[in-house]
């Protein structure tokens, strides 16, 4: 072989190593590049990795620290709500339940207000304490004094007996600013050890601030009130709330506060002030055609023992469903009481109570624990209906069978009207018995005209500015209550 073509040979080969060694080397160089990139790729999600989870943690930490601010703030507001119906020593304890709250600075200075406030209370005299009541309330006037509609027994009757909504309005809102706390009947009392009675020395309020009691009566929505202005069945809102349903002359049906029990209520949401440690009303209720609107009294279950009214009732609402009414019924007593208001028996059939034997009460009372406290529930307080009592003015003992009666049947409060007075209150060891006022339209007629030898009104609301020129005067006493 020729040197020459050895040489290029060997050239070529050296060449073609060469080669070969670079493209090693540039694999080898990509391999450790694509090998740095890769830990490089690795290394930046680790760190995205350690920066997201501590984005994490200080996010879970700032939510929870918000959490805790946020159930802070809603403690101390409910404590805060608690202290604006006088109820100081809730609210220390509500605070007090807080873990650490001695080291809290907020909580601790929440607690000294509560404490000089409650220090500046002054205890109320319960025997001058007034008791106000109302029927329902009259929506539309024009209707409820329609005498070419009604005749004039039933128009006298609601001048007589009723308050319209603007009247309601008005007696609260100016009881409101005379200073007027609303409080409950057993707020009067201390019970002692041995079960007994005494006058409540420690019902504290502040100064300038006055105790009153409220009740309304017959919450039933009788028959006899149909088409006449008024609301015509309690009902609940989409929240749960006690409303009342309202059909207009029009026959437009609406839902809201068309009676004393939404209507204070509502009142009272906006001006905790206005009442004593969440106090509300009470409700005497009787049961002959049933309660807030629901038929359920037995004769509506049995078709027995009808009225007229009751008869055309049930014809008319061909798919009444008496369990269901009791249903219906039982949730509106469950909502109402929650609310903080009580109920009271006021008869099964609205009895004068002065003028029926003892064995007409007893058979009345069988039948308002059977069709008004299987849905209202038991009570001890018991409103006496038409202004009627079971005895005098003097105490009740128990040689008075009636009143041995009713304390058999675990009553204990007891209510009659008396306007000649202000305020007219018995605490005896066993019972509790208070005069009330009725806010109507022949009251405050009888004041504002001078028939009555005392204005029981002066001091709680200015019947002139409250009494609706629109009534038909004289507001004479005939009709039904």
């Amino acid at each position: 072989m020729d040197n020459n073509k050895v040489q290029k040979n060997r050239e070529n080969w050296k060449k073609k190593r060469r080669m070969r060694l670079i493209k090693s080397l540039i694999v080898i160089a990509v391999l450790i590049l694509a090998g740095a990139g890769v830990l490089a790729g690795l290394a930046i999600n680790r760190e995205n990795r350690r920066k997201a989870a501590e984005k994490a943690a200080l996010r879970e930490a700032i939510e929870e620290e918000e959490a805790k601010l946020a159930a802070r703030r809603a403690l101390i507001e409910k404590a805060d709500y608690l202290a604006l119906g006088y109820d100081y020593d809730g609210a220390i304890n509500l605070l007090m339940q807080e873990e650490n709250y001695e080291n809290d600075s907020e909580l601790a200075h929440a607690i000294s207000g509560y404490v000089v406030s409650r220090s500046q209370l002054v205890a109320k005299d319960v025997t001058e304490v007034p008791h106000i009541f109302f029927h329902s309330l009259i929506v539309d006037k024009d209707r409820a004094f329609d005498e070419s509609k009604w005749g004039s027994s039933t128009v006298a009757g609601n001048n007589a007996w009723m308050t319209t909504v603007d009247e309601f309005d008005k007696i609260i809102s100016q009881m409101y600013e005379n200073g007027w706390v609303l409080v409950r009947m057993r707020d009067l009392v201390t019970v002692n050890e041995d079960g007994t009675f005494s006058k409540n020395t420690n019902l504290l309020l502040p100064e300038g601030k006055k105790p009153y009691v409220l009740s309304v009566d017959d919450w039933s929505y009788y028959h006899s009130y149909e088409g006449q202005g008024y609301a015509e069945k309690a009902v609940l809102d989409s929240d749960g709330n006690v409303k009342c349903r309202y059909v207009d002359a029009n026959g437009v049906v609406n839902i809201g506060d068309y009676d004393v029990v939404p209507r204070l209520n509502t009142f009272l949401e906006a001006h905790p002030d206005a009442a004593y440690k969440g106090a509300r009303g009470m409700i005497a209720m009787t049961g002959y055609n049933g309660v807030f609107g629901y038929r359920t009294d037995a004769a509506y279950r049995t078709g027995e023992n009808l009225d007229a009214d009751q008869r055309a009732w049930l014809e008319a609402h061909p798919d009444f469903n008496w369990d269901e009414e009791v249903k219906e019924a039982q949730k509106i007593a469950e909502a109402v009481k929650a609310s903080g208001w009580e109920f009271a028996c006021h008869t099964w059939g609205h009895l004068s109570v002065t003028n029926a034997s003892v064995e007409t009460l007893m058979a009345d009372h069988e039948k308002w624990k059977n069709t008004v406290a299987n849905i209202t529930g038991p009570t001890d307080t018991i409103i006496f209906a038409h202004g009627n009592d079971i005895g005098s003015f003097r105490d009740y003992t128990e040689e008075n069978e009636k009143y041995a009666y009713y304390k058999g049947e675990g009553y204990r409060f007891y209510a009659n009207v008396d306007a000649s007075t202000p305020h007219w209150l018995q605490i005896r060891q066993n019972y509790l018995r208070q005069g009330r006022i009725d806010c109507d339209g022949l009251q405050m007629w009888r004041s504002l005209s001078g028939q009555a030898k005392t204005n029981v009104f002066e001091g709680l609301f200015d019947v002139k500015s409250v009494f609706d020129e629109t009534r038909p005067t004289p507001v004479t006493a005939s009709g039904k209550a």
